[in-house]
């Protein structure tokens, strides 16, 4: 949890403000909600467009708001093809580093040529524009081939994060429809090989609409390949259909451009819609602006493709602002625990964008194995997933940055498609604090009637004015959108983020947590509703509960509260053989710390489950308010 007392404030140094390319964030800010449509149509004209829009925003029918209708364009457009006639095309756009040590690099003409093969294979198995594909890959440089293809012809990508279950993959492949799926044989991680094509093979077994896999042979694993069904990436690039030409789909401004996967509260996992013209617009510009991007930067956004920084922070963003980006497959502390200390050496790193969760993991190793590097290229830091602590950040800072690095900490969700809460380098940190909202957004924390509490109470974190990266709404499900979203404050007409949080004296926000049930561990969000679902389908369960608790490298950790069906006893073996059944239907980031069995489970007298109270049990912390609680 952060803490709003935290009164040391890290002011920029003259050299940060020297080489800001915004030197002032009040007057902008105050010029981006007075003329919001103004300001959006500045940065739109950063981009390039087959055809302008007929106006910026269309709010006629809130909250499904259009950005740029009328305007004609495509993501790919402007993160390549406008590249290919500049200086930018013979500039490095990735400079990749599998685990194992080998080392790969792409200029922007390079780039080009591979998505378009890649683009020219996904025609010839039959992908048409608005067909959703599967990709389901490891950290290596086809992920970004694939779903830059895959926008290039019109296609929608669904990205289903490599450590997932087949039986979760099965779930996204089903709910997208999909008929084509692309993966890898494998990938490296602390020095053991992670299959994958195996995992396609049993989610292929539970998705009827699957036709076609696609697959990179990455890691040399035997793979079972069925013919007429799997295809090797490798073979298929060797053959005519993958030429080096293909045209870019013009798209219209509202097109999908790809479905993502976020975790709620209840039910199902949900598919959030991202569209070309309004998303291109607003990573763009957030990455441009919050990162202050120079021309000879390296920018390494330590995150995986798999979410939504990776789409955003990886892949688009950087790519549209003609910036050198960084990819590693493997692990930070493979083989030893300066890996990524290294590689900011190796390749002159200037920007590094990560994790709380990496940085705690790191910092417990001491200071020894970042000094033993040189860091000095490091410019800007930046965090994401989660709120940081006070102490890390300033390790981060101190140690990692040499105390000169100013840290961007961002606040955003899969669903706001950028960032919404951040500084800029000229800003003054408080560690632990996002600091004050992006330009464009207005930003509240209020009660549940929906007025604004008082500095440093905390209440429920709103967004109340549209933005140009926002979400277009839930795949196939307009209704659930409306009503996890917007119906709380309905007559406000405000976004409900499902985030806790404080405002300061100083304006400067805090995030506190989730509001929902939603678990985030090491900054990746998880449904305490899919995890309790994989829980009762063990035949020893009878009900569970899931609930967060503090961990001090994750963030939070996954501890489930159950209770055994008639016949069954605790043991240690019982909760090891749990625990397991969690991790095979789920994957390894859903482990769960501890499994408690229980006889009973604090209820409401309507029937749902107080995880609070669960929760205050497990830290011997008081449980508050129990007078809605059954007998």
């Amino acid at each position: 949890m952060t803490n709003p007392t935290e009164n040391k404030i890290y002011l920029p140094s003259q050299e940060v403000i020297d080489q800001a390319n915004i030197k002032e964030y009040e007057e902008l800010y105050k010029f981006s909600i007075e003329n919001r449509e103004q300001f959006w149509a500045n940065q739109a004209d950063y981009l390039s467009w087959y055809k302008k829009w007929d106006k910026v925003l269309d709010d006629s029918n809130p909250p499904f708001y259009k950005w740029f209708p009328g305007a004609q364009t495509n993501i790919v457009h402007n993160a390549i093809d406008r590249h290919q006639h500049t200086e930018v095309r013979n500039k490095l756009a990735l400079i990749w580093e599998g685990e194992p040590g080998d080392v790969r690099s792409f200029s922007y003409h390079a780039l080009n040529r591979e998505v378009c093969q890649f683009a020219n294979i996904l025609k010839s198995m039959g992908v048409k524009r608005a067909d959703v594909v599967t990709i389901y890959m490891p950290q290596i440089p086809e992920q970004i081939f694939a779903m830059l293809a895959c926008a290039k012809i019109g296609a929608i990508h669904s990205v289903v994060y490599g450590g997932f279950s087949h039986e979760a993959l099965a779930d996204r492949i089903n709910d997208a429809n999909s008929r084509v799926v692309i993966t890898a044989d494998g990938g490296y991680r602390r020095g053991k090989v992670v299959e994958m094509k195996s995992v396609v093979n049993k989610a292929m077994e539970l998705s009827p609409t699957m036709e076609i896999c696609i697959t990179v042979k990455r890691t040399n694993v035997d793979v079972y390949m069925e013919n007429g069904r799997d295809y090797w990436y490798h073979d298929l690039v060797a053959l005519p259909i993958a030429a080096s030409k293909c045209d870019t789909e013009v798209m219209e401004a509202d097109d999908t451009l790809f479905l993502l996967y976020t975790s709620g509260s209840t039910g199902r996992p949900k598919a959030m819609i991202h569209t070309h013209a309004g998303y291109s617009v607003y990573t763009s510009t957030t990455h441009r602006m919050v990162f202050d991007i120079k021309p000879d930067d390296r920018y390494w956004c330590a995150a995986d493709p798999g979410w939504i920084t990776g789409h955003s922070y990886i892949v688009y963003g950087p790519l549209m602002n003609g910036a050198t980006i960084i990819m590693y497959e493997g692990a930070p502390t493979y083989p030893y625990p300066d890996r990524w200390w290294k590689m900011v050496e190796r390749y002159g790193i200037n920007i590094l964008y990560t994790s709380p969760t990496a940085i705690r993991g790191l910092m417990r190793f001491g200071d020894s194995w970042p000094n033993r590097n040189d860091l000095s290229s490091l410019r800007l830091l930046g965090s994401v997933g989660e709120p940081i602590n006070p102490e890390a950040w300033r390790w981060y800072h101190e140690v990692i940055g040499n105390s000169k690095c100013p840290i961007m900490d961002t606040w955003w969700q899969t669903e706001t498609g950028g960032f919404m809460i951040t500084p800029l380098p000229v800003t003054p940190l408080k560690p632990g604090s996002g600091t004050k909202a992006f330009f464009g957004n207005e930003i509240a924390v209020v009660d549940d009637d929906g007025k604004e509490v008082g500095a440093n109470e905390e209440g429920t974190l709103v967004i109340k004015s549209p933005w140009p990266g926002m979400t277009a709404g839930i795949f196939k499900d307009p209704e659930r959108y409306l009503d996890i979203y917007w119906s709380k404050y309905k007559k406000q007409g405000w976004y409900l983020t499902g985030d806790s949080a404080k405002r300061d004296e100083d304006g400067y926000f805090w995030i506190i947590g989730r509001t929902d049930d939603v678990i985030k561990v090491s900054g990746y969000r998880l449904g305490s509703a899919e995890i309790e679902s994989v829980m009762i389908s063990h035949p020893a369960i009878a009900e569970s509960a899931a609930v967060a608790l503090p961990h001090p490298i994750k963030g939070n950790c996954i501890h489930i509260f159950a209770i055994l069906r008639n016949g069954y006893e605790a043991s240690l073996e019982m909760e090891h053989d749990l625990i397991n059944h969690v991790v095979t239907h789920m994957g390894p980031i859903a482990k769960p710390e501890a499994i408690t069995i229980v006889d009973q489970l604090p209820k409401t007298r309507s029937g749902k489950i107080m995880r609070r109270v669960l929760k205050a049990r497990a830290l011997g912390l008081p449980e508050g308010d129990l007078s809605t609680l059954e007998e």
